[in-house]
């Protein structure tokens, strides 16, 4: 992948979760000019294990061949529904940027005490590794996981997407797009 190629195209991919069974995602292809010619949603289970499902199962929705990069915002979503960004990236052929925006002492003893039997679910977050910190040219620190690519090459990419602020414009978007969804389908709403 080239990282400076003017026509990339980038999945961004953010969730509302609204303390509901099923949590939303929503996908939003952007190219490097911050232009959107995509979008694709799926839903994942409140607490479960399905969120590296739902995102193959948006991936492949959107039916595109042009996405070069997948960005991710956050990788344990929906209350604890942990994402694992190599089988991601292994079943889409794209590289993976997950982001995450706060320095953190980590999950462990969170998992630990709400799922104190599930063994797996705490292998899984153990296997996502340590972030990256990037300063991006906003002044603002960003945390990364990258998949697939260098680290620098991911912070390279964040950078070129992000316009201020912390949140690269592909999760931002989509993030956005996510919540408002869900705020529609509430009940009482017009």
């Amino acid at each position: 992948m080239h990282v400076a190629k003017p026509g990339l195209r980038v999945l961004g991919i953010a969730e509302s979760y609204s303390g509901r069974e099923q949590s939303t995602l929503a996908g939003v292809v952007m190219r490097k000019d911050l232009l959107i010619d995509g979008v694709a949603f799926a839903r994942v289970t409140v607490g479960g294990s399905d969120a590296t499902d739902a995102i193959i199962r948006l991936f492949a929705r959107l039916g595109r061949r042009d996405v070069n990069l997948m960005m991710i915002s956050g990788s344990v979503i929906a209350w604890y529904n942990i994402i694992d960004p190599a089988a991601v990236q292994d079943a889409t052929g794209l590289p993976v940027i997950v982001t995450t925006y706060e320095e953190s002492e980590g999950l462990e003893e969170d998992i630990s005490r709400h799922f104190p039997r599930d063994t797996g679910r705490l292998a899984a977050y153990r296997r996502l590794g340590d972030r990256v910190p990037v300063r991006l040219h906003t002044g603002y620190d960003l945390f990364i996981r990258p998949y697939g690519l260098s680290p620098e090459d991911a912070g390279r990419l964040c950078n070129a997407f992000t316009c201020e602020g912390r949140v690269p414009e592909p999760v931002r978007v989509a993030r956005l797009i996510a919540r408002g969804l869900v705020r529609s389908a509430r009940p009482g709403r017009p």
